[in-house]
């Protein structure tokens, strides 16, 4: 439940407002604390790494760091996400 609530929050933040064209997946899930009835729960996302795809050069892959954080500012859960985005074509003559 805690991973569908941080994923909602993603799409509706993040997501539907940008160029996404999918994901590969997430990797290296951790839940560190008890999520209990009545908390109150944020994410932080942190961009870790930006790399133009090698097949497609109108698309990149960006991996991130999640971690949901309650309402006393403990980590109660990281994950890192991959996520497809378009990218814009580069500027003429560059």
């Amino acid at each position: 439940m805690t991973c569908a609530l941080a994923m909602r929050m993603v799409c509706d933040d993040y997501l539907l407002k940008a160029a996404s064209l999918g994901s590969p997946g997430v990797d290296q899930i951790r839940w560190l604390q008890p999520v209990r009835p009545g908390d109150v729960l944020r994410l932080r996302l942190t961009t870790r790494e930006v790399k133009p795809s090698r097949s497609k050069s109108d698309r990149g892959i960006v991996r991130s760091g999640w971690e949901m954080l309650n309402q006393r500012n403990e980590v109660v859960l990281t994950m890192e996400g991959m996520g497809m985005f378009r990218r814009r074509p580069a500027p003429a003559g560059a």
